[in-house]
């Protein structure tokens, strides 16, 4: 029997202002709604402390952090920071930082410690490229993400991994149900293997053009305990029947 809580988070990128904080209202009753599973948005730093007065019923959350409490890090944003504006988990290691921002493993592996070291919820990003998977090397590329990416041991918070396919993340492609299924039961034992049955008990959730149409056939999957949501989590409209589905599945 899974125990696992679902998790459907919505990363809201670098999208939204106070305005669009309205549709939180109508995500909240759903969450507040959906029996067994947790709901998270995770806006901006500028919309956070604004978020967390409206969300009853969901968290709010960070999309990166920094590895150091603090220092002379301009423009960044360390974990104790986001926890006195009400951040109750942090995306780390997403792939568009790492592209973006060069991220290694060694980077997402120090923030992620700082976030569970201050009990607050890590999810932590992992996934191959279009090239990657062609070439057939997808589950060793994502093994090595998650050796060099996750802390060895915690005490405080919740770790969890997000599975994105990098070549299915805001281009409309979604892996199919038996991609997923082979993914996810790969990461499913690299975490058993690695942490025992604390590994068992790490939530798995899957990123990648997840939408109303095709999250129920995802949930479905064995060891898909709940999605990290991009362009549809910016709307209650859109966000919502992917909460629903959750809570049926």
């Amino acid at each position: 029997m899974n125990l696992r809580r679902k998790l459907v988070a919505g990363n809201w990128k670098m999208n939204g202002n106070l305005a669009a904080l309205a549709e939180l209202g109508a995500i909240a009753e759903a969450a507040r709604g959906a029996s067994g599973v947790d709901v998270a948005i995770c806006p901006p730093f500028t919309l956070i402390a604004s978020a967390v007065t409206r969300s009853a019923g969901l968290a709010i959350g960070a999309q990166d952090c920094h590895a150091a409490a603090s220092g002379a890090h301009t423009g960044c944003v360390a974990v104790p920071m986001l926890a006195e504006a009400g951040a109750k988990l942090v995306i780390v290691g997403h792939s568009e930082r790492r592209a973006d921002q060069h991220e290694n493993d060694e980077e997402v592996r120090a923030k992620a410690e700082a976030v569970l070291a201050a009990g607050l919820t890590a999810i932590v990003c992992v996934g191959e490229s279009d090239a990657q998977r062609r070439s057939g090397e997808h589950e060793r590329v994502v093994e090595a993400m998650l050796a060099g990416s996750l802390p060895e041991q915690w005490e405080n918070g919740e770790l969890v991994v997000a599975y994105e396919p990098i070549w299915a993340i805001g281009t409309g492609n979604v892996a199919t149900a038996a991609d997923v299924a082979q993914m996810h039961a790969a990461i499913r034992a690299t975490l058993v293997g690695r942490f025992g049955d604390k590994g068992g008990r790490i939530r798995i959730l899957y990123g990648g053009s997840v939408k109303a149409d095709n999250a129920a056939e995802l949930f479905a999957v064995p060891d898909v305990d709940g999605a990290l949501v991009g362009g549809a989590s910016l709307t209650a409209a859109s966000f919502v029947p992917i909460v629903e589905a959750a809570a049926r599945g």
